[in-house]
């Protein structure tokens, strides 16, 4: 199975994503900080990971430079997901090394949709 690594600092946002990934057929695995999710990295590279940008400890863009920097980062599918909707923030998301990017609140549809175009589900 699939792993997802869901990376927020929101309890509820991680298990309403949770539940959608699970019901996409990943095994999801959550993480409160960016530091957190590094080493959940470490011992198990996920396949996807869904990262807020604004977390205490250690936030999305530096886990993101952090996890591409792993043994078989590189191939692991980032997506942002959060309220920052300013184009220089995505930007500077994308240019970081993210996937895709999406908006807080967000709903099983824009996941699928999502996965499905970067080829992570059929």
């Amino acid at each position: 199975m699939k792993k997802c690594l869901i990376v927020d600092d929101s309890r509820i946002i991680r298990r309403v994503a949770s539940k959608i990934f699970h019901e996409l057929g990943f095994e999801p695995e959550e993480a409160e900080n960016g530091k957190k999710a590094l080493d959940a990295s470490r011992i198990r590279m996920p396949d996807v990971a869904v990262v807020d940008w604004d977390m205490p400890v250690m936030d999305g863009l530096k886990f993101l430079e952090g996890l591409r920097k792993l043994p078989g980062g590189e191939n692991a599918i980032v997506i942002f997901c959060t309220a920052e909707n300013e184009v220089p923030k995505i930007q500077e998301a994308l240019d970081a090394g993210a996937n895709e990017y999406i908006m807080k609140p967000f709903d099983s549809e824009i996941v699928r949709s999502k996965l499905t175009i970067l080829g992570a589900i059929d």
